[in-house]
């Protein structure tokens, strides 16, 4: 059995993981954001679906480092670094997800309550999915 193989489930899934609770966190962030404005008799704005899709890159980060995980398997590269790179690779990314995730519910309500700082808010979701970026470039490089 090649222990590395498992470095593969774990990087995807982790990341697959992060996801779930970051786009769950967001939308329901969202929902909220559209109860208050009915409430007040104000239409939803449609860009909360955004902010709650975001957490959702990672899994396909997730899945890139599974992708390259096996391709170095098959040139032979050392298991436990395999191992190593899909649980903790994994685990930054779905992380980056997660915190992505609750950064948008605040953007939600934000701008849910004030219609104003679009932009910004965007830049910061921007901001914690570049961990799960430099985590996949880094892991990416470690790998060849």
């Amino acid at each position: 059995m090649n222990i590395g193989m498992i470095g593969m489930a774990a990087a995807l899934g982790l990341s697959a993981s992060g996801s779930a609770l970051g786009t769950g966190t967001a939308s329901l962030a969202a929902v909220g954001g559209w109860k208050k404005r009915y409430a007040n008799g104000k239409p939803a704005p449609f860009l909360l679906v955004a902010f709650s899709g975001a957490p959702l890159t990672q899994t396909i980060y997730g899945f890139l480092l599974m992708n390259f995980i096996s391709t170095a398997a098959a040139a032979g590269k050392d298991e436990l670094m395999l191992l190593a790179a899909g649980i903790f690779g994994g685990l930054a990314i779905g992380l980056s997800a997660w915190m992505q995730g609750k950064a948008a519910a605040a953007a939600s309500d934000a701008l849910a309550e004030t219609d104003k700082g679009t932009a910004n808010y965007f830049i910061v979701i921007g901001i914690v999915e570049t961990v799960a970026l430099f985590t996949l470039v880094f892991l990416l490089l470690l790998l060849q």
